[in-house]
């Protein structure tokens, strides 16, 4: 009787038409979809938990808190039919404006959309978008499975593996979405599907890289892996000139020379308001209780003023690596991918290309609240190999050369800077990827294949056109098939094929 009155409800919504010209009210007259409006705590709280204080100040008409993957499709059903901008919000990590935000119209939060239902005999998890990275972790404590996720505790689920999603267990397991073996879609017109390569193979692919041109992901089903205890944490460095060239050749060495795929590096340089914090923090992790003796010499060899690292649980990594986001600033993110160079070209392309940073970050110093990074993450080829091994990606990264993923973060106070620093961020880019190009026609790099990474990209890149031509013809052909009137493509944001 429940679903009759439901169902009587929706239909009466829908068949007003235009006596409910807006969702919000619409899905309020529906009496069991939790909305929330301007002013209430709710409200308000949500707002708050996006990591960039732009997209906060970005005010949704409601915001909408789906419980089910029906409640999602009787929402998108009423959104088909108005005419009205809106997004759809996971964790709220990306910081670009209008991609999971949205002033004066309709925001679906996923937040309630939190199961984690794990088969403990075969390692398969069901995650809903409404996990965090941290949140999802802590569920799995103790159930000696793990699942591929980002390096974050933070992230939301939903956009992480969107994306792709790069993972400390990367060179085991290749991307988070690649571990994903069937997808819960609601359509733009409401329908709901599941999306496996049996089912939908050019779909599928599509998802894993595609961002959300295509539905709406109410259930991820994945393939969970075999962890006990993990070894991971920071080595922090004070910064000067020789440490910086000690760094960027160990992270170069480590990319090309590391064979035990249990093992990762992130290397990050960290500048602050009149370099009152000039340091380089090193993220490592093991898949293990305890590396190798001598795997991580490279770096520990350099001499850190503080080393955390030490044998605890996936969760408590998670949860430790929060320290990361810069509450109530303004974030923006931007990335490039590098072949990874000779060590005869080491200083020629590496040292330049952080000099380069340096220069462009100095220019930022005297904003209020800046926080400058980098972070140079190794993309060795087993990666690529991994992801192909497992499951077809959009991303479709080659596998014949070492590749670095670099990410570019500026954080500041004023909102009146977005502009100004968001020209900066792009002179920042912009500049790495002229150098690459540059040095690919004189020979010093490889001439080879290197998309901007999605999680990572900043809203002025060209996502779609960065991806192989036929990437890019194979999102454009299932966007068109599964959603003809291009409702995702027109009212939400994001990059499009």
């Amino acid at each position: 009787m429940m679903r009759l009155a439901r169902a009587i409800a929706i239909s009466a919504v829908l068949f007003a038409g235009s006596a409910y010209a807006d969702t919000c009210s619409s899905v309020e007259a529906l009496g069991y979809i939790n909305v929330t409006r301007p002013l209430s705590l709710a409200y308000l709280e949500e707002q708050s938990q996006y990591w960039s204080t732009s997209c906060s100040a970005l005010k949704p008409e409601c915001i909408i808190f789906p419980k089910t993957t029906e409640e999602v499709s009787t929402v998108v059903k009423l959104l088909y039919n108005s005419t009205e901008k809106f997004a759809v919000k996971s964790g709220g990590h990306n910081p670009n404006n209008g991609f999971a935000s949205v002033d004066g119209a309709p925001l679906i939060v996923t937040e309630h959309l939190d199961q984690s239902d794990l088969d403990p005999a075969t390692g398969i998890v069901d995650v809903g978008p409404g996990n965090r990275l941290d949140g999802i972790s802590a569920k799995l404590q103790g159930t000696g499975w793990t699942f591929v996720g980002g390096r974050i505790g933070n992230t939301g689920v939903g956009g992480l593996v969107l994306g792709g999603g790069l993972s400390y267990m990367s060179t085991q397991y290749g991307w988070a979405a690649s571990s994903v073996l069937e997808y819960t879609v609601v359509l733009a017109n409401g329908t709901i599907a599941k999306v496996s390569k049996d089912s939908y193979p050019d779909f599928f692919k599509a998802l894993k890289g595609g961002g959300n041109n295509f539905g709406i992901v109410t259930n991820y089903r994945l393939q969970a892996y075999r962890q006990a205890n993990i070894w991971g944490g920071n080595l922090v460095f004070l910064r000067t000139p020789d440490k910086d060239t000690k760094l960027l050749k160990a992270v170069r060495d480590w990319t090309e020379y590391n064979t035990d795929d249990k093992a990762s590096v992130i290397v990050t340089a960290e500048r602050a308001n009149l370099n009152v914090v000039d340091s380089w923090i090193i993220f490592l992790f093991y898949d293990g209780p305890s590396p190798p003796a001598g795997l991580f010499k490279n770096f520990t060899d350099v001499g850190p003023t503080l080393n955390t690292c030490r044998e605890r649980t996936y969760a408590d990594l998670m949860a430790f690596s929060n320290w990361v986001v810069v509450k109530g600033s303004v974030v923006q993110i931007a990335t490039e991918t590098i072949p990874l160079p000779s060590a005869e070209n080491k200083v020629k392309v590496m040292d330049a290309l952080h000099a380069h940073w340096r220069n462009v970050s100095s220019t930022t110093l005297a904003v209020p609240g800046i926080v400058a990074s980098i972070a140079w993450q190794p993309f060795p080829k087993k990666i690529a190999e991994q992801a192909k091994r497992l499951s077809p990606d959009l991303i479709d990264a080659d596998d014949d050369v070492d590749k670095i993923i670099i990410e570019m973060n500026y954080s500041f106070i004023p909102q009146t800077e977005y502009n100004r620093m968001a020209d900066t961020m792009e002179t920042t880019y912009s500049g790495v990827r002229n150098r690459v190009v540059g040095w690919q026609a004189d020979g010093t790099l490889p001439d080879t294949y290197l998309p901007v990474f999605m999680n990572y990209g900043f809203y002025r890149q060209d996502y779609f056109g960065r991806l192989k031509p036929q990437s890019r013809a194979l999102a454009k052909r299932v966007a068109e098939s599964v959603d003809p009137t291009g409702f995702f493509r027109d009212r939400t944001g994001g990059w499009r094929p």
